[in-house]
């Protein structure tokens, strides 16, 4: 990739984000920093970048329940997905020890994903953030002897931090799932086994099931399902899900059978499944 392609991330350099768009893009790239996920979505429909990478989903916290309305509302295509594992690790100034430290910071996840490791040492004091790079940054920049923060390798490295503990994360099957989003359909994928929709249900008996029915029938595998309310509207539900098969053609299959049982049905995203973590 050259470094024409502009991708917007949640978070600064060095961030999990930027890490996973360097996973599925490559490292030469033009990274866009944003301070939210709305943000992102507002620098791409601008056409002030060309990809957005965003997070939908974490092992341990679940799914980021709020990025799908936004992918839904901006009708942004996803294009592909990337598994990043999540690993965690303590840093601080060179010359800074674990015992002298007072505060460590990080974002409020990351820090309760590594809850076991701190049960071990009372004496830090635990400040949540709102990004775990943007927290090596400061201490870079603030010269902070007093503080560690809780980050990847990328920020250790980028930020000139030193590695005091590696992996304290409690669990080593940590990932989270990011989506590459597109403002328009990528119509040049050769090869797609895995799609994103989007649609309602009549509030019946058996009306979700008759959907689901109809992708079993057709042996598509619904890898997973998640609902939302419907704004303002009683016992009415947005179903997300994700589906993958190995014959496209019974894919089709199934999505003009759903079609029939229905509403607002969208599809947001065809694209190759990559599940490596």
């Amino acid at each position: 990739m050259n470094t024409s392609v502009r991708v917007a991330i949640q978070g600064i350099k060095a961030s999990f984000h930027e890490e996973a768009a360097f996973k599925f893009f490559g490292n030469n790239i033009q990274t866009i920093e944003c301070n939210s996920f709305k943000k992102t979505c507002e620098v791409m429909d601008a056409n002030e970048a060309d990809y957005v990478v965003m997070a939908i989903e974490n092992s341990i916290a679940g799914s980021l329940l709020p990025n799908y309305t936004l992918i839904r509302e901006h009708n942004f295509a996803i294009t592909g997905e990337v598994y990043l594992p999540i690993q965690l690790h303590l840093m601080g100034l060179p010359g800074v020890k674990l015992e002298d430290a007072q505060f460590v910071t990080s974002h409020p996840i990351a820090l309760r994903q590594c809850i076991d490791f701190f049960d071990d040492f009372p004496h830090l004091k635990i400040v949540e953030s709102t990004d775990t790079a943007a927290c090596a940054k400061k201490i870079k920049d603030e010269g902070l002897t007093d503080t560690l923060a809780v980050a990847n390798t990328l920020a250790a490295k980028l930020y000139g931090l030193n590695i005091l503990e590696r992996r304290i994360e409690s669990n080593s099957k940590n990932y989270t799932r990011f989506l590459i989003l597109q403002k328009e359909k990528n119509e040049d994928l050769q090869e797609i086994s895995k799609a994103s929709i989007v649609f309602q249900v009549g509030n019946h008996v058996g009306a979700l099931s008759q959907v689901l029915n109809i992708f079993a029938e057709q042996n598509v595998n619904l890898s997973k399902i998640q609902s939302m309310p419907v704004l303002g509207k009683r016992n009415e539900y947005y179903f997300y899900v994700d589906l993958e098969w190995t014959d496209t053609d019974k894919y089709d299959i199934a999505v003009r059978k759903a079609l029939k049982y229905t509403v607002n049905f969208n599809i947001m995203g065809e694209y190759l499944k990559n599940d490596k973590v």
